[in-house]
């Protein structure tokens, strides 16, 4: 019977008095999200494509070996603050994968 009495006194109280806090009810669902920024408003911070021709192109390392060049190329584009990762470089004649026991 006291838990009958208790849950109908807890329903008239959630009538008459609003939460608040934590359980409060969330705003109204009408509410847009928010729009994401663009990418052009902020500006450019890759290096320009001017930059990166000069370093491919460069005839220091025209002759040199492919790993060489790659380097050269990775050594130059940190030098202007980017991050080069081999992109151009075959890594499968290169690097060989062994199977480890588990």
């Amino acid at each position: 019977m006291r838990d009958s009495i208790s849950r109908a006194l807890l329903w008239v109280l959630r009538l008459l008095l609003p939460a608040k806090g934590r359980h409060a009810a969330k705003s109204p669902a009408t509410q847009c999200p928010p729009v994401p920024a663009s990418p052009w408003s902020r500006p450019w911070t890759a290096p320009s494509a001017r930059e990166v021709r000069e370093i491919f192109h460069d005839e220091h390392t025209r002759h040199l070996p492919a790993p060489q060049r790659e380097r050269s190329y990775a050594a130059a584009f940190a030098r202007i603050g980017v991050d080069y990762d081999h992109p151009t470089m075959p890594l499968g004649s290169l690097v060989r994968r062994e199977r480890v026991a588990a």
